[in-house]
This record gives structure tokens, sequence and C-alpha cells, in this order.
């Protein structure tokens, strides 16, 4: 049972810093690309097709970056929560920003045209895009969250999954399995998807407040 609280605990905190990290750059760009008239067509599509990254492939990257001949391998980052933060926060990145850019730009026009009329600045439209934005901010950290603390690949490559150290409930089912402890491993199949829906309620809740 303490083995299931860490694993729990460390996935949480892997997931949720990942998805923080992501938010504090992939929020601003979402916005903003979705607040503009013309929206820049190459962001949009680089952010789009990020959506479809593969995690094995962002983890491969960062194995390659964080190892000891890789550039950053004097970091020592490697088989460390830190590092798995990292990985998982790239893949957050583009649905972050995505969903943000989707869900300003479906009401930009109408928001611009009516701050427009009474005589407001293009910066008045921004401000007031964003305060009629905090729904989407909520789907895009939901749709975040719920990505990386359901990966395997990434965290597998970058944390090696190291007992007390890097191991996580996504890569504790796939090894429990692989052991043929099918009980135990559905056991934290049920603790992963439980997590899951708990905070992604959470979110939705706490959205449906701030919007009324």
């Amino acid at each position: 049972m303490n083995e299931l609280v860490e694993i729990t605990l460390r996935s949480l905190f892997v997931s949720g810093s990942a998805t923080l990290l992501a938010a504090l750059f992939g929020l601003p760009l979402g916005l903003w690309l979705g607040a503009r008239a013309r929206p820049q067509r190459l962001a949009a599509s680089l952010l789009y097709a990020g959506m479809g990254l593969p995690p094995v492939v962002v983890g491969l990257f960062f194995y390659f970056l964080l190892s000891r001949s890789g550039p950053l391998g004097s970091l020592g980052l490697l088989y460390t929560v830190p590092g798995m933060i990292l990985a998982e926060s790239v893949l957050a990145f583009p649905l972050i920003a995505g969903f943000a850019m989707a869900g300003v730009a479906a009401k930009a026009e109408p928001v611009r045209r009516l701050v427009r009329s009474l005589g407001g600045s293009e910066l008045q439209v921004h401000l007031t895009l964003l305060a009629e934005s905090r729904r989407v901010v909520v789907a895009a950290l939901a749709a975040g969250f719920g990505a990386v603390i359901s990966e395997v690949g990434a965290v597998t490559l970058v944390g090696g999954d190291i007992r007390h150290a890097t191991r996580v409930l996504t890569t504790a089912v796939v090894i429990e399995t692989r052991k043929g402890e099918l009980e135990r491993a559905a056991a934290l199949g049920a603790v992963l998807l439980g997590v899951t829906l708990l905070i992604t309620a959470i979110l939705v809740v706490f959205g449906e407040r701030e919007a009324r």
C-alpha cells in the first residue's frame, strides 16, 4: 500500500508539473494565436501536427539529449523525475496551445466586432477574450494533463522505471502485466483511471464555477 501511494503521488507530481510547465508557454501562445484576426497558418499547422507526436519518439529524443554522450548529458537528468517532467511537458505543450487557440478563435470575431463597435481598442479585444476564455483554459489543461498522466513510452525511456525513484502508474501497470500479476496490474490501472477522472472533474467544476 505504501508503494502504491508513493507511485500515485509521483505520477501526480510528474504529470501535474509537466502540465503546468507546458501551460506556462502553451496557454499564452494559444490565446495569442486564437485572438489574431489572421492567425499564423504555419504556427497553427505545427501545433496541430504536434498533437499527434508519438510519445515514444519524444522519449527517444530526450534519451539521446540527456544521455551521457548527449548535449545535455552533463546535467544528469536521464532516469530522473525532472527529466520525465521535461519530456512530458513537450507532449502536453501542443495539446494545451492547440486547444487554447481553437477555443479562442471560435469566439474571437464576435468579441472583436462587439468591442470595436463600442469603441474599444485591439488591446481591449484581447483582454475581453482572455476574460471570456476560462472554460477554454480549463479544457486545454484537462487535455494536457490527461495525455501525460496516461503516457508510458516517454516516461519509460527517460525515467527508466526505477523502483522508488521514477516508477509511475503507467509503467507499473506494464511491469506487473509482464510479470503475470494481472490482479495487481488491474488495481493499478483502476487507480490510474480514478485519478485521471478525479483531476479532470475538479478542473471542469472549477472552470464552470469561474465562468458563472
